[in-house]
């Protein structure tokens, strides 16, 4: 079986690489990385991936090198993912996000790949915006009422995965992933955020006070190995063209998950509320409800929540311990 991860250089992308490789001997595996990724995240991968310096934006190269891999499964992961970031840059998130996988659906067209290939798109629960009370927990119904640049790239992405199905017959699972963290995950997110600046505090490089956003806002957060792995069961046992909210089911306070970490910590630590890293419109409550993709594969979240606060925590004081770049 050959297999391509888009953004393999990622989060996400990385943790789908080392799973994988952990419980698939038969796979060839391939991932499109951009030539300006960084490269901590799959250092450990080299030899064991076939690495392809791959913009998504580019339909040249995505069309010649999925030519050439011919993949039976492939992961779409690669996207510009932080929502800060679709209001400073909404231009290049939307193109990004959209037409990057345009891309790739046209080259299974082309290369008549229809019939062989099933593409597991990463959507996001970022795409239900504005939650009414009476709303959750969150099913795939739900109306989608994006509340940024980013919710509505990929609602597109979402939605044209339906399309490409229905117009084409492609088979794509779209998968409503809500919040997801644990080690490796960037610094700009915010259970990582708090992590990095717990560890740098540790060692005194950095004053004994934590700079936090929204505090309120209540996410529902699955570890990403758990995740990862229900990408795999997905596009074994998910139906092409359907939707499917994967989620641990439970919501945390952010305010409460922050606590949670500085009891890690041995350090008297101070919070201050940065206005930098406030949001012009914030989606208060994400709360998923993954029974329709529970009852179709199987699937549940087998990492406590604690671990992964723990596990990403000890990632950030080892990258900190061992001088890596932070």
């Amino acid at each position: 079986m050959k297999v391509l991860i888009t953004g393999v250089t990622g989060f996400a992308g990385s943790h789908l690489a080392d799973y994988i490789l952990a419980n698939f001997k038969d796979v060839d595996l391939y991932g499109f990385k951009r030539w300006r990724s960084r490269d901590e995240n799959i250092i450990h991968l080299l030899g064991k991936v076939k690495f392809y310096d791959v913009d998504i934006k580019d339909s040249t190269a995505v069309n010649r090198f999925i030519q050439e891999i011919q993949p039976n499964k492939i992961f779409h992961l690669a996207a510009q993912s932080f929502v800060p970031t679709s209001w400073k840059a909404p231009s290049e998130t939307l193109n990004t996000n959209i037409i990057g996988q345009v891309n790739i659906f046209e080259a299974i067209r082309q290369h008549h790949l229809i019939d062989d290939t099933v593409i597991q798109i990463a959507c996001s629960s970022e795409e239900y915006g504005l939650v009414h009370e009476d709303e959750v927990p969150i099913k795939e119904t739900n109306p989608l009422r994006p509340l940024s640049p980013y919710a509505v790239s990929k609602i597109a992405q979402d939605y044209l995965g339906y399309q490409y199905h229905q117009s084409y017959g492609i088979k794509a699972i779209r998968t409503r992933t809500f919040n997801h963290t644990g080690p490796r995950r960037g610094e700009v997110f915010v259970i990582s955020t708090f992590c990095k600046q717990i560890a740098l505090i540790e060692k005194d490089l950095k004053p004994p006070v934590i700079k936090v956003g929204n505090l309120d806002a209540k996410r529902d957060f699955t570890d990403v190995r758990d995740i990862v792995r229900g990408y795999w069961i997905a596009t074994d046992k998910c139906e092409p063209g359907e939707v499917y909210n994967i989620a641990s089911d439970e919501t945390h306070k952010i305010g409460d998950i922050l606590d949670s970490l500085l009891s890690l910590s041995n350090k008297k630590i101070k919070v201050v509320q940065d206005p930098e890293r406030m949001r012009p419109s914030d989606v208060l409550i994400l709360h998923g409800d993954s029974t329709k993709f529970r009852e179709k594969t199987g699937w549940k979240p087998e990492i406590p929540f604690k671990q992964t606060l723990e596990d990403t925590l000890n990632y950030w004081r080892k990258r900190i311990e061992t001088n890596k770049k932070y």
